[in-house]
């Protein structure tokens, strides 16, 4: 994120404060703004009540609706489940994504989303409807959430590391945050530096940490700490000082004004606040009620005495908004541009001086495709090539690479032998599966003839399992777009909308290329696509039935994990339904790409962790549950370790006893030519012969009696790399493809199709037949 460059200027919003509920499942001692069912006279405000607050503020010039609310109160209440039930609402956080989406369309207010506690997903649930959202840390002080005189004792989303997990992901997910810490309720000097450090390290780590409040106790009348004594000024002023020199100048520091007296003001501005935050002319601070707002001109006046003007923001602070109308477009949704434009002013990212908010369409892409750019690029980027070795924003859209650097791949693994690798290899000739970690740790690390005996004894059990056919798939993959805004640091495929290589096809396309692969022979066709805000919550069963209407019978293999986390997202539906409307399109398994290597440390520096392992978990196994199974693949040689190779394997094998549902794996091997991370100089240069070899023989072994089909794959690795891999444990060559762009986009130079020819001679060099098989590894007919 670019620094905020706006020496001499202190900001705050204007908004309206919007109490969505103040039932909580949690018990914090010094909270007034939570109560019981009986004391307010419904568990939520109603729909038209929010609307109603918006509404005034739009009237008084307000661009901001905080909403506050407490932790999921219907997991305390029965009062809360059953209004929410009686509206038709599964949880808290889908009325507060309704009620953002009525306020967008109905006032043009910007939300700013304060529900608590959330996890990865619905955050990125949410993200499509607050330009902004926020949770504050409170403390990293273990002891006052785990010990009963803890002022968070009973609280169960006040745990730091709940709540860091939070920040966490959110940063993951490029939303704008503000986080915070609340000073006095406790804590040692030494645990307020540590929250500020623990803070710091989110900041630096994920970019996403917008503005820090430090925010000063006030004890209140009807609370469990109503006897303690306030935070003195001193505390609070040396705290910020504190916090100032710890964050540096790219993050927004903020002391609430109505929590100090008038004459203390100038002082914070002193210690280095430059953000007053949310003030409202038109609602109390539900807070804190007991201290009214300053009025904005005595605010403009103290801030202008203290030598600086006061600027009105919006939600999104001025770096991120201008930012993502520029180069880094992730930092905000594009439903929610068209909202955000209408206040900013786009050469500072402040608010436009007396803007006034308008209801504004908030508009689901609907679907439509169109063909659109370079739809013939499967082709040309063997022929004529790509327009340039790598997207136009690579410097920005791939992150701090300095940042990066700090986690530079490990060095190739010394290898590992003795008496590990010894017992491991006698072990596995009568229990190939049951290994301990330390064991196939050795086998894969081992080299010559350790090596040699390792894939012998994979091929063995492979000849076991399967036979010594060599089975393939007649398909055609077709990505329907590669426009991507997600920006994962090892593609070279994701293009933006106006890069020349982007291109997006139309449902009329799509179902012309799958009617022409049926014509050839195929039974399956394959459909991955970017992460693009083109495609909305209709497009994907719609790309289905488009296929199954130009080939009725086709097996449609269509949509990674990332791709089903970020269209049900889209469409504010749960992974579950999400997967059975196109289920019920006609989609008969999933891929299980976008898992990389399921270890989030590795993700991070990978795919800067758009889709954290248990993400990518739960997709396959809600998939499996409905009945859609998929395959399994892992990525490996670029910024990851033997060991997360068999740590990878272990996940794989507790999936598939839970579900059943994987039908192969797929060990990648990946392509760095024109990988961005590659030419960071921050990952290997792919996996060598060697590491082909162990991680095929081992996945053999480990899976054993669990996933029967290991696919070895022809693109990356070529014909005699190919043959290798089937002689030591590897059953399937996968799919004939037709067209396949993404690893000839990444630079590999084996091509974008193979003929069933072809695929037979690659087994005829190793003097195996061949069979083709359905999707699901059923014969389709006799052995050739």
């Amino acid at each position: 994120m670019a620094r905020e460059g706006r020496p001499g200027v202190v900001t705050y919003s204007r908004k309206v404060f919007v109490p969505l509920t103040r039932l909580c499942r949690d018990r914090c001692h010094y909270c007034t703004f939570v109560t019981v069912p009986h004391r307010v006279p419904s568990a939520f405000l109603e729909m038209e009540e929010v609307l109603q607050i918006a509404r005034d503020g739009a009237a008084a010039g307000c661009k901001e609706a905080l909403f506050t609310l407490g932790d999921r109160p219907e997991d305390r209440w029965p009062q809360a489940r059953q209004w929410l039930d009686e509206r038709g609402y599964d949880d808290t956080l889908s009325y507060v994504r309704a009620c953002a989406v009525a306020v967008l369309e109905e006032t043009g207010l910007l939300p700013h989303l304060n529900p608590g506690v959330m996890s990865w997903q619905e955050i990125q649930r949410l993200k499509p409807v607050a330009p902004s959202m926020g949770m504050m840390l409170e403390t990293t002080a273990a002891r006052l959430w785990s010990e009963p005189s803890g002022p968070h004792y009973g609280s169960p989303d006040k745990d730091p590391a709940v709540r860091l997990r939070v920040l966490e992901d959110a940063g993951r997910l490029a939303v704008p945050f503000t986080t915070g810490i609340l000073v006095g309720i406790g804590e040692t000097a030494a645990e307020r530096v540590d929250s500020l450090l623990a803070i710091r390290r989110v900041a630096r780590e994920f970019g996403a940490v917008q503005e820090v409040i430090v925010q000063n106790f006030r004890a209140k009348p009807d609370t469990a700490m109503r006897a303690a004594d306030d935070l003195d000024h001193e505390s609070l002023l040396a705290t910020l000082t504190v916090a100032r020199l710890l964050l540096g100048p790219t993050v927004s520091l903020q002391a609430p004004p109505n929590l100090s007296d008038p004459e203390g003001l100038v002082a914070l501005l002193g210690a280095g606040v430059d953000d007053w935050g949310g003030v409202s002319p038109v609602t109390p601070d539900h807070v804190n009620p007991e201290r009214p707002w300053p009025h904005l001109d005595d605010l403009e006046a103290t801030t202008r005495a203290a030598g600086f003007e006061l600027a009105e923001r919006l939600t999104i602070h001025p770096g991120y908004a201008r930012a993502a109308f520029g180069e880094a477009p992730g930092w905000l949704d594009v439903r929610l541009r068209a909202h955000v434009a209408a206040l900013m002013d786009p050469a500072t990212g402040l608010a436009v001086a007396g803007a006034v908010p308008q209801p504004l369409a908030w508009q689901e892409p609907d679907g439509g495709l169109v063909t659109t750019g370079r739809a013939d690029l499967h082709a040309t980027v063997d022929t004529t090539g790509r327009t340039a070795d790598r997207r136009g924003d690579f410097d920005d859209v791939y992150g701090d690479w300095e940042t990066v650097g700090e986690r530079r791949h490990p060095e190739a693994p010394a290898v590992l032998g003795g008496d590990d690798l010894a017992v491991g290899l006698r072990r596995a000739e009568t229990d190939p599966a049951g290994l301990t970690d330390a064991q196939y740790l050795a086998l894969m690390t081992s080299d010559g003839a350790a090596l040699d005996a390792v894939t012998s004894l994979a091929d063995a059990v492979r000849r076991d399992v399967v036979g010594d056919d060599v089975t393939y798939v007649v398909n055609r993959n077709i990505n329907v777009t590669n426009v991507c805004y997600v920006g994962c640091r090892f593609c070279a495929f994701a293009q933006r909308a106006s890069d020349a290589d982007a291109y997006t096809l139309s449902l009329e396309e799509v179902g012309r290329r799958a009617a022409e692969a049926q014509a050839l022979g195929a039974t399956e066709v394959c459909i991955q696509s970017g992460i693009s805000p083109d495609l909305g919550p209709g497009a994907y069963a719609g790309i289905v039935r488009a296929v199954l209407d130009a080939a009725p019978g086709m097996h449609v293999h269509a949509f990674s994990p990332m791709e089903v986390v970020s269209a049900a997202a889209r469409a504010g539906v749960s992974i579950a339904d999400w997967l059975s409307e196109v289920r019920d399109a006609g989609l008969g398994s999933i891929p299980g790409t976008a898992a990389e290597i399921l270890d989030d440390d590795v993700r991070w520096v990978l795919t800067k962790g758009k889709l954290p392992t248990s993400a990518w978990i739960e997709v396959v196994e809600t998939a499996h549950r409905l009945g859609i199974p998929s395959s399994s693949t892992m990525m490996y040689g670029h910024v990851d370790h033997p060991r997360h190779w068999v740590a990878h394997l272990r996940t794989l094998a507790a999936l598939q006893d839970r579900t059943g549902g994987l039908t192969e794996f797929v060990p990648l091997p990946f392509v760095h030519t024109s990988s961005p991370i590659y030419l960071a100089g921050l990952a290997r240069p792919g996996p060598t012969l060697r590491d082909n070899r162990a991680v095929h023989a081992v996945a053999r072994l480990l899976l054993h009696g669990r996933v029967d089909h290991v696919q070895t794959s022809w693109v990356k690795l070529g014909v005699d790399g190919t043959r290798a891999m089937l002689t030591g444990g590897a059953d399937d060559l996968g799919g004939t493809l037709m067209e396949e762009t993404i690893s000839r986009m990444a630079g590999s130079a084996h091509g974008s199709a193979k003929t069933v020819e072809e695929l037979r001679l690659i087994a005829d060099g190793i003097g195996r037949p061949v069979r083709e098989r359905s999707t699901t590894y059923a014969p389709l007919h006799p052995v050739g």
